[in-house]
């Protein structure tokens, strides 16, 4: 048998071989969820439900098992799920404010505790917010979701309150309220809109400040009493955007910086003409690399 045979025999094995392993190995499932718009004045506001933007990981629940919004799968234990509705729900898996890092370390394992008692899930819950395969608008996706819990009760599951306001200044009083109790902000979602994949201008983000990520690319160091300790880190955007953030560290992180090619939050207020975050302070990590 000559070698361009043994080649074409070859070729056809590896392809019959692929494609097996292909139809073995199970697809990512990428969950068609819709995301928020910054806010933009409202003529009437009670035509909006308002929530409060809650600082989590974002999880989609398919009926069978929880999945990021990338559609990998989070590792909850099997308690945390129990009892939990069929129908797909979209919500944000949440600690408690201002414990995002807690949070993230927990979600991340690849392997869930199943003894409920020391396990780091038991104080978790997953906050619903929307059901995407609902076919209503919101107005009637609230008072199914309301009803969706009261028929399958788990301690781990509950509904982020929906609440309608009546005047522009309730929504003001509402947002500094939430921001004193170290909230992250608000969500507005039109009443008559209906679960929209991708950005749904119908769904607002309302914030006291704006967020983005960075990625870390160098230090410098601090002086005086930072001496010999971070002073900041170099940052740069995904649009190219290079610049330093000094401030919004813990004395423990100045110690013990994020390494280089971290992925980072950072608040701020405004851009510059260039381009540059104003008042750039740093908020939590986001990603290691």
């Amino acid at each position: 048998m000559n070698k361009s045979i043994l080649r074409i025999l070859f070729t056809c094995i590896l392809s019959i071989h692929l494609s097996s392993v292909a139809q073995q190995t199970p697809q990512k499932f990428k969950p068609d969820i819709q995301h928020g718009v910054s806010y933009q004045k409202v003529d009437d506001i009670s035509q909006y439900y308002v929530s409060e933007k809650l600082d989590g990981v974002r999880g989609y629940w398919d009926g069978k098992q929880l999945l990021t919004r990338q559609g990998n799968i989070i590792h909850s234990p099997n308690w945390f799920t129990q009892h939990w509705p069929t129908f797909p729900m979209d919500g944000e898996l949440w600690l408690g404010r201002s414990k995002f890092q807690q949070l993230l370390s927990c979600v991340k394992k690849q392997e869930a505790i199943e003894n409920e008692t020391k396990s780091c899930w038991g104080k978790v819950r997953f906050m619903v917010f929307d059901l995407p395969k609902h076919p209503g608008d919101f107005d009637v996706r609230v008072s199914e979701m309301r009803r969706l819990l009261m028929q399958n009760p788990s301690g781990y599951l509950a509904m982020i309150d929906q609440v309608k306001l009546k005047k522009l200044s309730d929504l003001e009083h509402t947002l500094d309220k939430v921001i004193a109790a170290q909230g992250e902000g608000l969500m507005l979602h039109l009443a008559s809109a209906y679960y929209q994949q991708g950005r749904n201008p119908a769904l607002m983000k309302l914030k006291k400040y704006q967020d983005a990520e960075a990625t870390v690319i160098g230090y410098t160091e601090g002086r005086g009493k930072y001496q010999n300790q971070l002073g900041a880190i170099k940052v740069k955007t995904s649009d190219g955007i290079i610049f330093k953030i000094g401030s919004g560290f813990s004395d423990t992180q100045r110690a013990n910086p994020p390494k280089i090619g971290t992925i980072i939050t950072f608040k701020y207020n405004g851009l510059t003409e260039a381009g540059i975050p104003r008042f750039a302070r740093f908020w939590r990590i986001k990603k290691r690399s």
